[in-house]
């Protein structure tokens, strides 16, 4: 089967409304790669130790050459909502005619598209396959963000990073960002390679950028506000409007303030859907959905699940029956051949689920037996294949 073929999963994939990964073309997974080749370009320097298709990366998004390039990524700015909420954008909004949409990887959150980023490779190379995902090591959870229990990030991820090959090439690359986030498993996994600059709030962030823009070389500055406040109070609460209003009021400032000739790009993770919690339901309590699980990984609308030896069309079948309209229910082999990671390496393939489940709409799949109690009550999630999660912007300026 291919990801092209007509199947149930594929059909089902189409009725549902969903975007599909765009791997290779106007995704996340050229932004980087493409700034990196820019730089090269402007540097005169041997692009080859940069991860393989970087410069036709840079010429899928049109990137000119450029001495100094800075990225930012605002966490959790889906296009959807930044079109919506402009009004609170007037940065962004005024050029709107530099910006085009991409799509994120599946799933689509910040650890999965933190790798599609970082190396230009999909989650079915990168191994970070959501917020959780099952480590074959011990057979429990391991956070992909917070990175409790996976490990050494270079054997959980093994491609090679944008920031090492450009930096490899002869290069400065810096990273600003929490200091929390130093060395972190995150970190090491999708960007290692950068020196890193520690700000906490965004104006310092602004200013470090500022600061190591005045010589040649590539500054990723990243941003998670508007993340937090989607997650808390919903995206379409006055709480996101205020925080997004206030990643403009600074992206315009750090405009404002780049040395002449300086690359801009700004882009996101992955968007957001205001959740309804009714709609959520919980693997615990629910003996239809319970019944042969041994694991739920990954997040509420995007979950891995591993099911007993021998059980997965059973359980596959009873998903479908009880979830119905609320989610797309693929088994690995079908989420794979669909193209839904990307390509897959052998090591990452057991991190991916006996079946992948995609929620539909503002529904969601939980289990409380694992997930906090608060990690339930969150007013935004994402994850899934909605256009609302999956599209989001693609600012370029200079």
């Amino acid at each position: 089967m291919t990801a092209d073929a007509l199947s149930p999963v594929t059909d089902a994939f189409a009725r549902a409304g969903f975007v599909r990964p765009d791997y290779g073309g106007r995704c996340l997974d050229a932004v980087l790669p493409g700034a990196a080749a820019a730089v090269c370009a402007a540097l005169g320097l041997d692009p080859a130790p940069l991860p393989a298709g970087a410069e036709a990366a840079r010429a899928r998004l049109a990137l000119p050459a450029a001495s100094r390039v800075c990225v930012v990524l605002v966490d959790g700015l889906g296009q959807e909502m930044l079109t919506e909420r402009a009004g609170h954008a007037p940065f962004l909004r005024g050029r709107a005619a530099a910006t085009t949409t991409l799509t994120v990887g599946y799933p689509s959150t910040t650890a999965a598209s933190m790798g599609v980023f970082g190396t230009g490779r999909g989650p079915g190379r990168t191994g970070l396959v959501g917020y959780t995902a099952r480590n074959p090591e011990h057979g429990g959870l391991a956070n992909l963000v917070s990175w409790d229990g996976a490990g050494d990030a270079s054997l959980w991820q093994r491609e090679p990073t944008v920031f090492a090959g450009l930096t490899a090439a002869g290069a400065a690359v810096t990273s600003v960002g929490p200091a929390s986030f130093a060395g972190s498993g995150l970190t090491e996994a999708a960007l290692r390679g950068a020196s890193y600059v520690r700000a906490e709030s965004l104006a310092d962030r602004v200013d470090a950028a500022l600061y190591e823009l005045s010589a040649p070389g590539l500054v990723y500055l990243y941003w998670g506000d508007v993340d937090k406040a989607g997650h808390q109070h919903g995206w379409r609460s006055s709480a996101w409007g205020d925080a997004l209003g206030e990643a403009d009021r600074e992206l315009g400032r750090l405009a404002r303030g780049l040395p002449a000739g300086t690359l801009l790009l700004v882009t996101a993770d992955h968007g957001m859907v205001d959740v309804d919690h009714a709609r959520l339901v919980d693997v615990a309590t629910t003996p239809a959905l319970a019944r042969d699980v041994v694991l739920v990984a990954g997040e509420p609308r995007a979950c891995h699940v591993h099911v007993r030896p021998g059980t997965a069309d059973a359980v596959a079948e009873r998903w479908r029956a009880t979830l119905g309209d609320e989610a797309l229910v693929a088994l690995r082999d079908e989420a794979v051949d669909a193209g839904w990671f990307g390509p897959v390496a052998d090591h990452v393939l057991p991190l991916l689920g006996d079946l992948v489940v995609a929620a539909r709409d503002r529904a969601g799949v939980v289990d409380s037996r694992t997930q906090t109690p608060h990690s339930l009550t969150l007013r935004g999630m994402h994850g899934s294949f909605t256009p609302g999660e999956m599209l989001v912007p693609l600012l370029v300026t200079g």
